[in-house]
């Protein structure tokens, strides 16, 4: 289930406490301790395009805008 899905009930079960404690329960998604969906960029959030290597955390879009900054040189 998406974090989008999951959410449009809330409407719906605003008036009723009890239903929207139950559906909370099972239907949030769960935390993450390992996994692609635990890591992201420190700086957008995006888990795809994640490059760790170096400790970097980045995704590639937000690496290329910040290499020069981090001390990166490209050779041609």
């Amino acid at each position: 289930m998406t974090i989008s899905s999951y959410t449009k009930m809330f409407k719906q079960l605003r008036e009723k406490p009890e239903k929207m404690k139950k559906y909370l329960k099972h239907n949030s998604p769960k935390k993450r301790s390992v996994g692609k969906a635990k890591k992201g960029c420190v700086v957008c959030g995006n888990p795809r395009g994640h490059i760790g290597k170096y400790r970097l955390n980045l995704c590639r879009r937000c690496f290329r805008d910040h290499a020069k900054a981090l001390g990166f040189r490209r050779y041609a």
